[in-house]
Parts: structure tokens; sequence; C-alpha cells
């Protein structure tokens, strides 16, 4: 693996997961204000970024060899809904981060399992990556009920890691190596409510 330059359409059976194109930030502006996403992923009470710098940010993902930023269309209505991110790359350690986010027209429907689903697949078994981890807060049982499900396991917490709302909230470290998915395959056998 040299870098992310390679931008690839990932297509499953409910979702493709596509690079950013021109007219995307608005959908993500709005994405990005739904209060649900503000609060899960501790950006509440945070200033909210400008149309103009969204405009600027999702018009150069492109360009990124760094990272790879993909928007996650719901194939049955072509709607853009949502984001995954590979990034934070440590080259030498073959790993990355890796962060999802869902707006509300894309929720509760499975599409986040297979989007990360398929994500997952092509950092292992096309970049090669050996590590890719992950920070969830405590309050978002449905997202750790799902990083678990594709096969996340979970290495620790950080205690008291955002302050919302007047409380404390921990942050849950998770990670899946290569050797784990060449295994399941995202199909961990975890089974959680």
């Amino acid at each position: 693996m040299s870098d992310f330059s390679h931008k690839p359409v990932l297509t499953g059976d409910k979702v493709i997961l596509r690079p950013f194109r021109e007219g995307d930030a608005e959908t993500m502006a709005a994405i990005l204000d739904d209060p649900e996403v503000l609060r899960l992923t501790g950006s509440a009470g945070q200033p909210p970024f400008t149309l103009d710098r969204l405009r600027e940010w999702y018009g150069t993902r492109g360009a990124r060899t760094d990272r790879l930023d993909l928007g996650l269309v719901d194939r049955a209505s072509g709607a853009l809904v949502g984001e995954l991110v590979l990034n934070e790359w440590d080259e030498p350690n073959r790993s990355c981060g890796f962060r999802v986010l869902i707006g509300p027209e894309g929720r509760d429907w499975g599409l986040g399992t297979e989007a990360i689903r398929l994500l997952l697949a092509y950092a292992f078994e096309r970049l090669g990556l050996h590590r890719v981890h992950l920070g969830v807060y405590a309050f978002n049982p449905r997202a750790v009920r799902v990083y678990e499900r594709v096969g996340f396991v979970c290495e620790g917490v950080e205690r008291q890691a955002l302050l919302h709302e007047g409380e404390w909230i921990d942050s849950i470290r998770m990670a899946i190596l290569a050797p784990e998915w060449a295994r399941h395959r995202g199909h961990s056998g975890i089974h959680t409510p």
C-alpha cells in the first residue's frame, strides 16, 4: 500500500460508498446539523460548520492521499445519507482510524452495518491494512452493537472523555485486526440485541 490516493466505489446490496461529489456539501450540512449526529459525535454545543467551509472540506477529499472519505448512498432512494472515513493513517504499522456518521434518512435500515463491512473488506483485502481502530461514546450503544457485530473488539475505555450537557461520558476504544477479519469477514457471530 502506498497511500489512499485511489478513491473507490464500493457497492453492496443496500449501499454504495463513493467519493464525494460537487453538491454533496449541502446534503452533508443538513446531516451534520442533525441533533442526533451532533450528540453522538460529541459535537453538540460547538459552532456549526458554514456551508462555505463544508464545500471546501468535501471538495478536497478526493485529493487527499493520507485518508479515504466516502459518501454513503442508500441504493433504494439514491440519497446520500452519511459518510465513512479511514483516517489517522499510521503507514509503518499498517493501521488507521475509522469513523462513520449516518443522518436520519439512513438510520435503522441496516445500511451502516453493510457499509462498514464493505469498507473493512476494502481496508484489509485491497489496502493491506493490519489494524483499524475507532472511538465511540458510551451513550451510543447502538453503534457499539454494530461494531461488535462486524468484528470490532473493545480494547479499553477513555474515562470521562467528553463533557456533554453537564455529564462526563466515557469513550470506548475498539479495533479489528486483519487476522480477525480473515476469519469472519465482518460476521463475528456476536449477536447483541
